[in-house]
């Protein structure tokens, strides 16, 4: 695209300036909340030993360049009739893997006809045709540089930098309670693993494990958490809802209208607004961030309770593509939300441009949703679902219409579940299968109860239930039942027939005489399937060719 800025229609001058003067308060007054300092770090330690990787051509005279500071180990990948004679180990190798991070790399290779080697390094050099390492998000320590000259000789330059003790903050937090990741072997949520550009988090068992050493910081981990167990820690959403609530309120003090916060990181995104100058709407009110990833609905949520009329997000290209797909599903959901409330939209805009011209002409664009009459007084909160229960309530009061359930894609956070009572015998096993709670057993009583304000839609008690009786319906609910338990299936209990001890339901005894009646432990013997474990157990040690006498009650 290659459009002027003369090419764009007239700002109204009047208002714009107006917005522009109110802009600048509000970034004043964002930029005077102070940065947390972190109160958790992860700590490396390099002591500065270099792997190179690649052809003698390529490899050999970087290495020399870093031998000159730094102790030396080079794989070399072509063919070498005489090894070359160098003051630092050299080896030809067919195959190469690493894996690790500053001070803590582990490389294996091998050479035709030789057994498998492997050393330890704190740093690499990877020229190798195709990165060793294939995250978008590189490891601390690992330069892949590429083709370029200039760019291999500034990562030399800076792998001289890189030896001592460093320290970065840890960037999430992690609650395994209210993990929906997995119950009892059966898998639910894996949005954290599948969105990860640094290959740090996997799964482990029912939970998650993170590695703080790979960890990158992007947040967007965070953004797709459905129930809130791995959050971001540096910089908390308790600071970055300060930031915003209080950009928002100085730009509507200033007297600015119809405010877009226009979030974009650090590094790449602030060079792009740098190049527009004052070619940036009055209106749009610029928001740096640690990542453009690292915010989602509970966020976007929550500035516009606090009034703003849209929210844009800038993607320059630098961000790993999962990143975009999240954050588009993201606000597909949001915005359904809003249109169901009858807030005239749209209010999100993603961005996906690397020019300045470009982002001119997106800004001109920039959403102008209708936000709530009165703005919104909570505080984001660094627990999820308690942000998103406060901005929903606050958009839900003063929306133009306040229907009892909006609709919402699949993929969304909220929902309700169907039971199949015909097929449901009360097993119970959906119940230990919730990790937030939304299912609930009676209490000694055969009922299967449910909370939709709990519920994250995670799947598990679906994946979980051994009558394939749960279907996921994702919807929003403003009903006064989301918060109250309501009961999806009860029966009456069962009572074995030789005690008289209830131990399950009608359904679940009918269903193991279906199943179970041709089975050889029960031929002859279908009463043993309306008995409690114990009458059964004694049922079967009971010899057969002795006379007895028992009472068995039939329903």
């Amino acid at each position: 695209m290659n459009i002027r800025f003369t090419d764009m229609p007239p700002l109204e001058p009047v208002q714009d300036g107006r917005d522009a003067q109110a802009r600048s308060a509000a970034v004043l007054a964002a930029d005077a909340i102070p940065v947390y300092e972190a109160s958790v770090t992860v700590n490396y330690r390099s002591g500065g030993r270099t792997l190179v990787v690649g052809s003698a051509a390529n490899a050999l005279p970087w290495a020399d360049r870093l031998a000159a500071a730094l102790p030396v180990t080079v794989l070399l990948l072509d063919n070498q009739d005489t090894m070359p004679v160098r003051p630092y180990p050299v080896h030809v190798a067919r195959t190469v893997a690493v894996a690790g991070w500053l001070g803590s790399f582990e490389a294996r290779w091998q050479a035709p006809g030789r057994p498998v080697e492997q050393g330890r390094f704190d740093l690499v050099l990877d020229l190798s045709p195709s990165r060793l390492i294939p995250s978008h998000q590189r490891p601390n320590g690992y330069y892949a540089p590429g083709y370029d000259d200039d760019a291999r000789a500034q990562a030399v330059e800076a792998m001289f930098e890189m030896v001592g003790d460093f320290e970065k903050p840890k960037y999430f937090s992690y609650k395994e309670r209210i993990c929906a990741h997995g119950r009892n072997g059966q898998e639910g949520c894996t949005a954290c693993i599948d969105i990860c550009s640094a290959q740090a988090i996997a799964g482990d068992g029912d939970k998650i494990k993170v590695n703080p050493y790979l960890c990158a910081g992007c947040g967007a981990c965070s953004t797709v958490c459905p129930t809130g167990a791995i959050s971001y820690a540096f910089p908390p959403a308790a600071l970055t809802g300060k930031r915003i609530q209080a950009a928002l309120r100085s730009y509507r003090e200033a007297g600015g209208s119809a405010p877009v916060l226009l979030l974009h990181d650090p590094e790449h995104g602030a060079a792009l607004l740098a190049q527009l100058g004052d070619a940036i709407p009055g209106r749009v009110i610029p928001l740096a961030l640690q990542h453009t990833a690292s915010t989602g609905i509970d966020v976007w949520f929550a500035a516009i309770a606090y009034g703003a009329s849209g929210i844009s997000v800038l993607m320059t290209g630098h961000e790993a593509p999962q990143y975009t797909a999240a954050l588009d599903q993201q606000m597909e959901i949001a915005q359904a939300v809003l249109d169901g409330l009858g807030y005239d939209g749209p209010h999100l805009q993603l961005l996906r441009v690397d020019a300045p011209e470009e982002l001119a002409v997106a800004l001109r664009h920039a959403p102008r949703g209708l936000a709530p009459s009165e703005p919104a007084v909570f505080h984001l909160a660094n627990d999820k679902r308690n942000t998103l229960d406060y901005a929903l309530d606050h958009l839900h009061r003063h929306a133009p219409q306040r229907p009892e359930q909006v609709a919402l894609p699949p993929g969304a956070p909220f929902g309700a579940i169907e039971v199949n009572r015909s097929a449901c015998t009360l097993c119970m096993s959906c119940v230990g299968a919730c990790p937030a709670g939304a299912l609930q057993d009676g209490q000694g009583v055969p009922l299967l109860r449910f909370i939709e304000k709990n519920c994250v839609q995670c799947g598990l008690c679906a994946t979980t239930c051994p009558e394939n009786a749960i279907t996921l319906t994702p919807r929003l609910s403003f009903m006064e039942t989301r918060n109250q338990p309501v009961v999806l299936n009860e029966t009456q209990p069962f009572h074995c027939i030789r005690c008289d001890k209830p131990f399950g339901t009608l359904q679940m005894v009918e269903n193991m005489l279906g199943r179970l009646g041709s089975h050889p432990a029960f031929a002859g013997h279908l009463d043993r399937l309306r008995m409690c474990g114990d009458c059964r157990v004694i049922d079967m040690m009971e010899p057969r060719d002795e006379m007895r006498v028992t009472t068995l009650r039939r329903d």
